[in-house]
């Protein structure tokens, strides 16, 4: 069976990313990754880092069967920086795309860290939480589970935009993941307390992007490029702060 190649971009954060998935509908065969944490860099980043993770996979645009990229929620600027390259590779290439939630790829992240430790888990409860500037979050938690080879996040609530001391959460542990875990000590006392480990540092990362695309490419969810659009979820993206992180 040949393979498929879904080529994905991240820049939704101060980091830059691109990841190249190859494998079949049974599961993956291979990654390759490029990853920099490169603040208002992200024009000059991505497509030298699409170049090289294709060159290193030894596949050629052409060969590419689907593009992918973090559509948000994130910063405003990186975000509509990855649409414009990649809905522009899309259109060169006549491949579909696919936007790919940033807190999906955050939870998924959550669990294959855990499961680094912790080979048998079968499945976790993760809060994804990405700082959305102006004292607010965007969040969203998330039950993951490992299903057939392929890991699953299943939302638990709606991805939202608020203040720290608004969230609330389904009942449960979870592992917090991304740079809105750096507000915990704001948030509720019941929440506070369902939050049994975190990860500050987390990033979006088309590694994660990459498989989640294939996922949504094999149930068949692959759009033209001009139908795929960013998600902001703040309504008032043009009266943001100039603190954008650029990412």
């Amino acid at each position: 069976m040949s393979l498929t190649h879904i080529l994905a971009l991240d820049a939704s954060s101060q980091a830059c990313s691109v990841a190249l998935w190859s494998g079949t509908p049974e599961g993956h065969v291979s990654i390759v990754h490029r990853w920099a944490l490169s603040p208002r860099q992200h024009t000059q980043k991505l497509l030298p880092m699409v170049d090289a993770v294709l060159e290193e996979a030894g596949c050629t645009l052409k060969e590419v069967d689907a593009f992918a990229y973090g559509h948000g929620p994130g910063s405003f600027t990186g975000v509509r920086v990855a649409a414009g390259i990649v809905q522009g590779l899309a259109m060169g290439a006549n491949k579909p795309l696919l936007g790919i939630s940033t807190l999906e790829a955050l939870a998924l992240q959550g669990f294959e860290e855990f499961r680094q430790q912790h080979p048998a888990v079968g499945g976790l409860q993760v809060l994804a939480a990405l700082d959305a500037r102006m004292g607010e979050l965007y969040v969203a938690p998330y039950r993951v589970k490992a299903v057939n080879g392929w890991i699953i996040p299943e939302p638990l609530d709606t991805e939202r935009v608020l203040k720290p001391d608004a969230l609330t959460l389904p009942a449960g542990e979870y592992r917090g993941m991304g740079a809105g875990l750096n507000y915990l000590a704001e948030f509720p006392p019941s929440v506070r307390e369902s939050i049994v480990s975190v990860n500050v540092t987390a990033e979006p990362d088309a590694h994660y992007i990459s498989m989640l695309a294939a996922q949504h490419y094999f149930a068949g969810e692959a759009c033209p490029p001009e139908e795929v659009q960013p998600v902001y979820l703040r309504n008032d993206v043009a009266s943001r702060s100039t603190r954008d992180p650029l990412g």
